[in-house]
């Protein structure tokens, strides 16, 4: 058992590796969290354990008959459980670190986040004005926000009569000077709140999570496209996959938007902004625009693919396919030899009505 175990833990370090070096490192959390292969190998470290244990008692005379039997039955339920976690994590070694394995995480991971987003835009707060106005509270580290406490923000708005306008987002980088919200007094006669009390309710850290941030989960799939598109990897198929990926999750994030009621407002005295959908789509195609710009194929299936996103009945999704259209077409202009090549790109290029 220590031997496989060993072995799992070696062919679970490939895998890793696997999947940093082939598709992004931002990948990695995804990947390390694989319970199948976490199971396997407790499984195979309980069981090595439960050997040892074991004999050094039945050596030393620890056990009757009785206790020899109920061992002995305790023995096969061991083996036949090692038997199975370790055909299940065949299976699962064998996919865990390829290709299509890690985008397949990533895109459940980005779509939970998107998911989330669509449900609670605002996060259950009331939508924050375009200017944000009132005494700002300023971050004291300096790193990315991956989680704001609503609830706790709306308990101390409450207790001391104050509005608090958040005007950062989870994925948001912030630093000392940058404010993390605004606080509008309700009432003059009352004190504004300790500015360590509204920080208490950010969870900063020096690197991005995928949870709640829907568009640390679109960079991450735009970068593994950007390193299948690079010379020394030269894969167009893959960004043309990630392209496919990119126009399921805005569809789905448009089909989970229109069935939102939003005018639920749970946390009626904090304002949150809502996420760009600009935003996003710089983040999904900005990257893999630029990069794919010399492969033909690749130009067209985006511009394909920004067709196929004007057509889903969603009016912002439609203009910002537009644009980004637009910017596909000239960074295949600038990129694309063959006028042959550049006619077949622009015979797909979606053209504003």
């Amino acid at each position: 058992m220590l031997i496989i175990a060993v072995f799992a833990v070696g062919s679970m370090l490939s895998a890793y590796a696997s999947a940093s070096n082939s598709a992004t490192p931002r990948s990695f959390p995804l990947v390390v969290a694989d319970d199948v292969s976490q199971n396997a190998l407790s499984t195979f470290i309980g069981a090595f354990i439960f050997s040892i244990v074991a004999l050094s008692a039945i050596l030393n005379g620890f056990y009757s008959q009785a206790g020899r039997l109920i061992l002995f039955l305790i023995l096969i339920f061991v083996f036949a459980l090692v038997i199975l976690s370790f055909v299940r994590w065949v299976d699962r070694i064998a996919r865990l670190g390829q290709m299509d394995n890690t985008i397949d995480k990533v895109e459940t991971a980005t779509y939970a986040a998107l998911k989330l987003q669509a449900q609670q835009p605002t996060m259950g707060a009331v939508k924050a004005p375009a200017t944000l106005q009132g005494t700002p509270i300023y971050s004291e580290t300096v790193g990315y926000v991956q989680n704001i406490d609503v609830a706790k923000l709306q308990q101390l708005a409450e207790q001391i009569d104050i509005t608090i306008i958040v005007s950062v987002l989870p994925g948001t980088f912030v630093t000392p000077g940058k404010p993390l919200a605004y606080i509008a007094r309700q009432n003059t006669l009352e004190r504004d709140a300790p500015p360590e009390t509204v920080t208490k309710a950010f969870v900063i850290s020096d690197q991005r999570t995928f949870e709640s941030d829907p568009r640390f989960g679109l960079i991450a799939l735009s970068q593994i496209a950007s390193r299948a598109l690079s010379p020394a990897v030269n894969d167009a198929g893959t960004a043309i996959d990630i392209i496919g990926t990119l126009v399921r999750l805005f569809v789905r994030w448009a089909q989970a938007s229109e069935k939102n009621d939003h005018s639920s407002i749970k946390y009626d005295r904090i304002a949150i902004r809502e996420i760009s959908l600009d935003d996003m789509f710089d983040d999904a195609f900005n990257a893999i625009a630029r990069d794919g710009a010399p492969a033909v194929e690749v130009a067209i299936r985006l511009q394909k693919a920004f067709h196929a996103l004007t057509l889903i009945g969603h009016e912002e999704i439609r203009q910002a396919a537009i644009r980004h259209a637009k910017v596909a077409l000239r960074y295949a202009e600038q990129s694309l030899t063959l006028p042959e090549e550049l006619e077949a790109v622009q015979s797909v290029a979606v053209v504003e009505h």
